[in-house]
Formats: C-alpha cells, structure tokens, sequence
C-alpha cells in the first residue's frame, strides 16, 4: 500500500482559501450510503485535518441538515483550521421522501443561508455553493444575492455546481467565483465538454464530486441491488445494477493493474488519475471523496502523493467511453441536457 502523509496545499481559485489538494465529501456520513458509525464518522473528520485535509464539503440537502449539524461540533473545535463548504438549491419534501426540487430565487438563498449557518454553530461559511441551477431563475438574480452575503459578511467565497461552461461564465461576470464542483472520474468525463475550459480560462479552481465512482471504482461493489443496503441511493443508480454493472465492472481492469504493479488500491489510482487532470487541463482540481473511516481517509490522502505515467494515463483513457448507463435515473438534475 502506498506510504500516507500529508497532502499538499493549493489556492482554491484566484484569490480563494488556501486549501490541502484533496478535500472531504462529508455527505454519507448523514444518508443515501447507508448506516453510518458515528463515532467513526467523527474519527474520520480528526484523521483528515490530521493528513492535511482542510477543506469540508456538506449541503443543506444532506440529511435534511443533519450532516450540517453533524458537523457543528467539528467546525466549533476547528474553526481557524479549516474550510467549511455549504450548499443550498435542492429542495425536499417531509410528505415525499423521494422528491427533489431546486430552488435558486433570492428570497429561498437568503433563507438557506441562515440555516446553514444556524445548523453549523458558524457566523460565516467559507464556500457557499449554488447546489443545482434552476434554468426559469436568472444567474444574475441568484449570484447577485450570494454575492450580497459575501458584502455582509455571511459568506467569503461563492461555488457552483453542475454548470456548463456558459453558465460559468455568465455568473463570474457578477461575482467571482472561487470553485466549481461537479462530478467528474474515470467514469465520469461530461464537464470537460465546456466548464472544464471555461474554469481553466476564469482561474476557477475545481472541486469533482464522486471521483471514485460512488464506491464503484474502489472495487468495494460489483452490483448495488445484491450487494447494498435497501436505503443504500446507488441502488436506484443506472450504472451500478443489472447488466449495465455488469458491463462496468469489467471495465476496472486496468485499474486493477495499475494498482497491483505500484503496490497501491484502486481508489488511489482512480483518485491519482483525478488529480492530474490539473496539469492536463490546467487548473486547480481538488477532489473531494468522502468516506466514514478513519484507514479510507489516510488511504485516499496518500493518493495525492502518485503521479500517473503517461502509459498507465493511456490505459486509462478510454474507460469513460465505454461506460454503460447514465450518472443518474433522471439526467435532467445535471448539466448535461444544457449543454449546447
């Protein structure tokens, strides 16, 4: 296994916090991965401002604000230590569990934001994301109102997450934007079709979600419906169920191979290969896996430390292509359908 350590620091985006190069999705440790150890959990947090990890990713969606709440006790002890990162957009429903709206009017942000901040014990949040956009609400409506709560103090830096290249452009004309975050893996390739380059271009700095797949890159599952928990989300994942897992997980083999040949986990390639779309791309790329467990936590941190040879790159290369089934049951949620 390859030795742990700490991970480097970079600037998260012109003029943003200065951050360690890989973050922590902190979203299943409240739901949709199942049951959670909360001791773990709490554990993991420790371990990862240990290794160097700094910057925090929750949502209000999360939970329903558990996650945020989870998190306050953290944040409190660490404040001055670390970069807390919220979001707000998606909406849920208690009558309709499995509903999902977004909301990005003025009025819906301002509220989302004293909540965020109630939940997490804080007066300020480091990144404060739009979560989802809403195509019937103007950019300029929705950022000039995240940007009226970086001028109050209420906020320092402003995110994005799932835009295409235009909507990235359009909302930094109102307010700078610190980071982009949007799924992006060895399976996962959609945002280098346009907000890739406009994010290199701008000096966004970009934060993928899910670079190891859900859980799936690792190799921890081969098919969600026999494998996972009844409450587990990726169970109603296309890519991760029936034939399409199937298809999928063949795909892993040079991942495997890699890995077995310097000693390392798939989910350090996996996470390497992420990475390095920085040099290839030109930006600030910050990954943000998430994980309940302590060991998970020095594993994908000591990922930062692999640098990826352009033949084991070549391998990995065509694995996106190839893979069957959407991102999720209903792509209307991404970015993807407002790409032009």
């Amino acid at each position: 296994m390859t030795e742990y350590g700490s991970v480097r620091q970079v600037e998260l985006g012109k003029g943003g916090p200065v951050v360690g190069v890989q973050g922590l999705g902190c979203m299943g440790m409240s739901e949709f991965y199942g049951e959670t150890d909360g001791t773990a959990a709490r554990a993991t947090l420790d371990a990862a401002l240990a290794a160097g990890v700094t910057l925090f990713d929750t949502a209000d969606v999360y939970g329903q604000g558990a996650n945020e709440e989870f998190l306050a006790p953290f944040v409190a002890a660490h404040r001055d230590e670390i970069t807390l990162a919220t979001k707000f957009a998606i909406e849920r429903r208690a009558d309709d569990p499995r509903y999902r709206g977004v909301r990005n009017d003025p009025a819906y942000i301002r509220r989302a934001a004293e909540d965020s901040l109630r939940r997490l014990g804080t007066d300020v949040i480091d990144v404060y994301y739009m979560h989802r956009r809403d195509p019937a609400v103007p950019l300029a409506e929705s950022v000039g109102v995240m940007a009226e709560l970086v001028r109050e103090g209420k906020v320092r830096h402003l995110g994005l997450s799932e835009v295409t290249g235009a909507e990235l452009r359009e909302a930094y004309a109102v307010h700078p934007i610190a980071a982009l975050q949007s799924e992006w893996s060895l399976f996962s390739r959609d945002v280098e079709r346009s907000a890739v380059g406009a994010a290199a271009e701008l000096g966004v700095a970009f934060v993928p979600y899910s670079p190891l797949g859900r859980g799936f890159l690792t190799g921890a599952f081969a098919d969600a419906a026999k494998e996972l928990s009844a409450g587990d989300f990726r169970r109603n994942q296309p890519r991760f169920t029936g034939d399409n897992a199937e298809a999928n997980a063949a795909l892993l083999a040079p991942v495997r191979e890699i890995a077995r040949a310097r000693g390392a986990s798939p989910a350090q390639i996996a996470l390497a290969w992420v990475q390095q779309r920085a040099e290839v791309h030109g930006l600030t790329v910050v990954p943000i896996p998430g994980t309940r467990k302590p060991g998970r936590l020095a594993e994908n941190a000591a990922a930062t430390r692999i640098t990826l040879s352009a033949a084991e790159l070549a391998l990995l290369e065509p694995i996106a292509a190839r893979v069957a089934g959407d991102r999720y049951p209903d792509m209307a949620f991404t970015s993807v359908g407002r790409e032009v």
